[in-house]
């Protein structure tokens, strides 16, 4: 009996990055894989192997008419982690060919980290290191002048998607009191949770700290403005968490630089962020270069979630392990996926 083919185009990644031994020996064992790493694969390559492929892992770009030619395709799994415009996705609604990506694999790490820099925001951890070192630190009640605990205070999440429900659960130890706004998740569901949902505006007018989880879709992108960053309250800690474009960057930044807010983020407009960019020199921003989630068994959990529902579909089964491309949302999606050569 033939095996079914797998074309792995993992580009921005590579298979030992995402592929722990385990795993990949049980990729292997589901079929004939057919890899090409270090650059996008060749056209030429693509459509040697388009007709038999039974799974694509990559961005490989699927329009129409190559999609067309693939009568044995099944699923397409993203292994980048974004759902991007390289894919006739009505054409695979329409034909029973899964899109997925395993997006939730860095769920954990980013949680991890905001909670961190969420506590170095409040206790002034990384600034008392500063001040200590430049021999100009304070002792005891005189060296926590601003700052305060997490215990028991107001957060409010923007968003609750993998991101926030993961740092939800790694926040619960500190009881606080957590208001949510997400406008894609009813509040059937914020309920069951233990979360309250609220407006934009209350949530950063009442929120001690912010974290803001919202993916970039074609309705919010900098939905974030001036106008409602000003709503923050003067005492309070934002952090952005998931993507530059729903805030209005040089806003968030002028209002940090002021004093209005203190603030951390882990993603920028442009990146690797320019040597000098004044963003670099700001006071009260707790600066992180896009790394939260890069975590090596992060990536690994890419490869272990692919292959789990590479292995169920090559069975005849329905995915239930990686997040699914849907006919609603799909095409809203705007994240920006890692540059590609």
């Amino acid at each position: 009996m033939t095996r079914p083919l797998i074309l792995i185009d993992p580009l921005p990644r590579t298979l030992d990055v995402i592929l722990d031994p385990p795993t990949r020996a049980r990729l292997e064992s589901l079929g004939e894989l057919v890899v090409h790493e270090s650059s996008r694969m060749p056209d030429a390559m693509v459509e040697m192997h388009l007709g038999e492929a039974a799974i694509i892992m990559g961005q490989t770009r699927l329009p129409r008419e190559r999609l067309m030619r693939a009568k044995k395709l099944r699923a397409i799994i993203d292994v980048e982690t974004n759902f991007t415009d390289a894919i006739d996705y009505d054409y695979c609604f329409a034909n029973g060919i899964h899109v997925l990506t395993p997006g939730s694999a860095f769920a954990d790490a980013v949680a991890e980290s905001a909670l961190g820099m969420a506590i170095d925001l409040a206790r002034g951890i990384t600034r008392a290191d500063r001040d200590f070192r430049a021999g100009a630190e304070a002792y005891g009640l005189d060296g926590n002048v601003g700052s305060f605990s997490l215990f028991g205070e107001s957060i409010g999440l923007i968003g609750y998607g993998d991101l926030a429900r993961a740092f939800h659960r790694l926040v619960a130890p500190f009881k606080c009191e957590i208001s949510v706004h997400d406008p894609w998740v009813p509040d059937y569901v914020l309920k069951k949770a233990g979360v309250k949902s609220v407006s934009l505006d209350q949530l950063l007018r009442t929120s001690r700290v912010i974290l803001v989880f919202a993916g970039v879709t074609s309705e919010n992108q900098g939905f974030l403005g001036r106008k409602e960053l000003e709503l923050i309250r003067p005492d309070a800690a934002f952090l952005l968490m998931s993507r530059a474009a729903v805030v209005d960057f040089p806003a968030f930044i002028d209002l940090v630089r002021q004093g209005r807010f203190r603030a951390a983020t882990d993603v920028f407009p442009v990146e690797p962020v320019p040597a000098d960019d004044p963003v670099r020199k700001v006071e009260g921003l707790l600066l992180s270069a896009h790394r939260t989630g890069g975590m090596p068994d992060a990536l690994f959990d890419i490869g272990r979630q692919a292959v789990a529902d590479a292995e169920l579909i090559l069975k005849g089964l329905p995915p239930v392990v990686c997040r699914k491309a849907l006919p609603e949302t799909v095409k809203r999606f705007r994240s920006k996926p890692v540059e590609m050569t």
